[in-house]
């Protein structure tokens, strides 16, 4: 639920710039009496049968009473959205509210010229999402059946539409409600949406540079000069007023002069011309921008607005950008040979993506792979990110059968609730590296709005963990571990088989194995390489192959110091013959040599003939230890996303936005107990009965109607857990000893003023827990869990966990605190009913997911037990919910 808007006013979250369906842009907002002409226009640009479509019958002109009912609405009971393409409007969709409160009338128009690129299905998103937040929670729409296009915006919509046919008219109606059909008919769109504009922009046909100099040095310069050495196989424009010719080719003065349509422009221009070059890219129908230039977020506020400025143009006007300050892009496929970036030179061409976000992360990206002679299919620097984000090659990556591995580096992360969900969903198929610095908070990338963020210390890394990311902290570690899985098979376990030709290293191979949770299935020290390489290596091959059989071993690293006649390159061929025939990795960490001439840091080998080799042995199995993790993440049965029996999230919402009636702003609103049993009773979870009293008499005649024994409490939230200092009693058993109790507790507590009292039914004995969750602005919904008392109070030794939660996720977060050890039997303490906690996680995950309203919920203590769960105290807090960045509607942040 969000504030009301007042006065024409409508919630600045509904304005969003949209991707279409065939990879072009867009702009979606709410429609302004302003828009009369506009819409008028629109309306005699279409062709009379799109006319009488919408309108079942031939309207010329539309009247200007008809004009103010379309464009003055009340953005309640009436919202309507245009989508516009260079400020021309190519799109209108609108819901009228019905006598039934929580029913509209919704209908659509797409221009001709538009018609297939998507917008109705966008129109249908963002108006149901507009819908919901207005309390209305069915659609209905007439549609005459020749409009097959129509009909199928609504059956394919991913909602359970009913229809009939009545009077020449199909009728339609369905629940808004996201679905997880709904959910998913979205996400498909939008990834096939958002992968198409990345391959638009990584596979043009022809490029242009913007900004073409004959001055060696420049980016300019570079920029042509690189991309066609690295023998782009499309047309290439050098635009430069100033110059003739460039490059061996004739140069234009500006776009406009180049005879046949550009669909990529790099812009290397001085930041003060960038916003001309793109209204002249605009107007010849450029598709993507690779900006160069800097002075834009890098530039302080003035930049921002800048940046803010360049966004905006671009996306109105069907393009995206990849930048400022980018250091470009790369695409090392044959049919495309594409190297418009800062690199000298085209890569080698291998199965590694790669992005990262600033120019100086990107090069030292690129050079590292290109020592470790790992073969790139795309790289792509983001710069200051403004648009094309990791995200969305993420999207690109998922399709590109050209693409293995990948690999980002994050210094921020502008969407991590849709990161989540795109990371999960491509470490299934391939894995996902990411770098991020311990010292890289949650935050926006540069120029994006600024939001505050309530994460808990280590819910970042949680959900990286939680989506299959192989989480490093610098360059070096990705790139060790991308020479792992770049052309390795993943391994089947994490039983190692250790070679070396040195005991001593073995032993201290062994030691970091077992340090990262690794097993030793066998070890071969002291292999003896100095026999000749004609006897050495096929001893070498048959041990290697002899271990890799075994059942034990899952995996191979070979630590070797340098031997009397054999190469590296010697050397690491019969390791990857042996990788091949076995389909096991194996690695190698070559130490001791000397000579700089001597290539023992990266690939060594071609195609399947090449095997990772370090200098570091520790390096190595390092890098083997994060592939193993990440192969039993992939190989886990992850199970459906949790949705307990027993729960009914629409009486929930209904009963929370009774109570937010009267909240405003960033006001936030605590529930009363009665209120907090109901809400949370629509999602199975019950909390032990406990009634305030003002009189001892009173307290017994609780007593008798909660049953005996109870239990004495503060209802001070910072007393009502310390037995210490007096905030609790237990085990009450008769009326004279609580009316005793009540005298007493009340003396002990007066030195902190007089704390309300309740008695509470006695629980059973258990272990005391602790469960929280939190509605983060960017994360989305956060829960947490940990065992009471000094565990989370002193220690923070809580584990963490964005929702939703599959099966396998509910499994690792009830284990994921240090202390939970004490689940499962500790010190001579029975085992608790670690699945009663499993079923209130995942009871608490789906309720957090279904009511972003929910500011904060606790429950403290949770008392755990041989058999069951009891929650003795639950603290909700509710408040106008926050716009989460991943939500039941495609929107590009900015």
């Amino acid at each position: 639920m969000v504030d009301q808007p007042v006065d024409g006013e409508y919630p600045e979250h509904w304005e969003a710039d949209v991707v279409l369906r065939d990879g072009g842009t867009a702009h979606l907002r709410p429609i302004h009496p302003s828009d009369a002409d506009a819409v008028q226009a629109f309306h005699m640009g279409q062709s009379q049968n799109s006319i009488y479509m919408r309108f079942f019958a031939f309207k010329a002109k539309l009247s200007s009473k008809e004009l103010k009912r379309f464009t003055e609405v009340d953005y309640r009971d009436r919202v309507a959205f245009v989508i516009t393409i260079g400020g021309e409007i190519v799109g209108i969709g609108r819901y009228d509210r019905l006598d039934d409160p929580t029913e509209a009338e919704v209908a659509f128009n797409i221009a001709d010229a538009h018609q297939g690129r998507g917008i109705g299905s966008i129109l249908l998103e963002h108006l149901a999402a507009a819908a919901h937040e207005n309390g209305i929670r069915r659609f209905s729409a007439e549609v005459l059946p020749e409009n097959r296009k129509m009909l199928m915006v609504f059956s394919d919509a991913g909602y359970d539409v009913k229809r009939h046919f009545d009077d020449g008219v199909v009728s339609l109606e369905f629940n808004i409600d996201p679905t997880e059909k709904s959910r998913a008919v979205m996400e498909s769109r939008e990834h096939r949406a958002e992968a198409r504009s990345v391959r638009d922009l990584l596979t043009p046909s022809s490029v242009a540079v913007i900004g073409a100099s004959r001055k060696w040095g420049t980016v300019g310069y570079q920029l042509l000069e690189h991309i066609i050495e690295g023998g782009f196989s499309g047309r290439v424009y050098a635009i430069n007023p100033e110059a003739l010719e460039l490059a061996g080719m004739m140069s234009f003065g500006k776009l406009s002069e180049v005879p046949e349509p550009v669909q990529l422009a790099v812009v290397a221009v001085p930041y003060e011309e960038v916003a001309a070059v793109v209204a002249d890219c605009a107007a010849a129908g450029v598709k993507g921008l690779v900006v160069a230039s800097a002075g834009f977020a890098d530039d302080g506020e003035r930049g921002l607005a800048r940046q803010r400025d360049l966004v905006r143009q671009a996306r109105a006007n069907g393009m995206r950008v990849i930048g400022p300050a980018s250091l470009g892009i790369v695409n090392t496929h044959p049919d495309v040979s594409l190297n418009a970036s800062m690199a000298p030179s085209l890569p080698l061409r291998g199965g590694l993506g790669l992005f990262s976000q600033s120019a100086a992360i990107g090069v030292s990206l690129y050079a590292a792979s290109s020592r470790r002679r790992l073969g790139l299919s795309t790289f792509l620097s983001a710069g200051n990110r403004a648009d094309v984000s990791g995200n969305d090659m993420m999207q690109y990556w998922e399709d590109d059968a050209d693409t293995s591995a990948v690999g980002l580096y994050l210094e921020s992360i502008g969407n991590p609730r849709k990161f989540s969900r795109l990371a999960r969903r491509l470490a299934r198929i391939k894995p996902v590296i990411v770098a991020k610095s311990d010292a890289m908070g949650l935050r926006l990338p540069p120029g994006h709005a600024v939001r505050t963020t309530q994460a808990p210390a280590g819910a970042l890394d949680a959900m990286l963990r939680q989506s299959g990311v192989i989480r490093v902290e610098t360059i070096e570690q990705l790139v060790d571990v991308a020479q792992v899985v770049s052309g390795q098979p993943l391994p089947a376990g994490p039983g190692l088989a250790i070679f070396s030709n040195s005991q001593a290293l073995g032993k201290v191979v062994a030691d970091s194995a077992s340090s990262h949770g690794l097993g030793i299935g066998q070890m071969v020290a002291g292999v003896d390489l100095d026999a000749g390489q004609s006897v050495a290596l096929p001893a070498l091959r048959s041990a290697l192959l002899a271990a890799l059989e075994s059942d034990a071993v899952h995996a191979a690293v070979a630590a070797l110091l340098p031997a009397r006649g054999l190469t590296v390159d010697s050397i690491a061929e019969v390791l990857a013959e042996c990788s091949v025939k076995s389909g096991k990795p194996v690695v190698a960490a070559f130490t001791g040599i000397l000579d700089p001439s001597v290539y023992v840091e990266g690939m060594v080998g071609t195609g399947e003939r090449a095997v990772p080799c370090f200098s570091n042995p520790g390096a190595a199995v390092a890098a083997l230890a994060a592939v193993v993790r990440y192969s039993e993440w992939v190989s886990r049965d992850h199970g459906h996303f949790v949705e307990p029996e027993g729960c009914d999230p629409q009486r929930a919402r209904d009963e929370l936005e009774a109570h937010l009636r009267d909240v405003r702003g960033e006001q936030l609103k605590q529930l009363d107990p009665a209120a907090t049993r109901s809400l949370l009773g629509h999602y199975g979870i019950t909390v032990l009965p406990s009634v305030g009293f003002d009189t001892p008499d009173e307290a017994v005649a609780a007593a008798e109607a909660l049953g005996w024994p109870v239990a004495l409490k503060t209802t001070d939230p910072s007393l009502r857990h310390r037995l210490d200092l007096g905030g609790v009693r237990l085990d009450i058993q008769d009326a004279e000893s609580l009316r005793l109790n009540v005298l007493q507790m009340r003396r002990t507590l007066s030195r902190y003023g007089d704390p309300a009292l309740e008695v509470q039914t006695m629980a059973p004995v258990g272990q005391a827990c602790t469960f929280r969750a939190i509605e983060d602005p960017l994360l989305g919904p956060v829960i947490s869990f940990g065992l009471a008392g000094d565990a989370v109070n002193l220690l923070d030794d809580w584990a963490h966990r964005v929702p939703p939660l599959s099966a396998a996720d509910v499994h690792d977060f009830i284990r994921g605190p240090r202390a939970a050890r004490k689940l499962f039997g500790y010190q001579g303490l029975p085992a608790v009913d670690v699945a009663a906690l499993e079923d209130l996680a995942g009871r608490l995950a789906w309720l957090k997911d279904s009511h972003p309203e929910i500011a904060l919920l606790e429950f403290n203590p949770v008392l755990c037990g041989a058999s069951g769960a009891v929650i003795l105290a639950a603290d909700v807090r509710i408040g106008n919910a926050a716009q989460r960045t991943d939500s039941a509607r495609r929107a590009m942040l900015g």
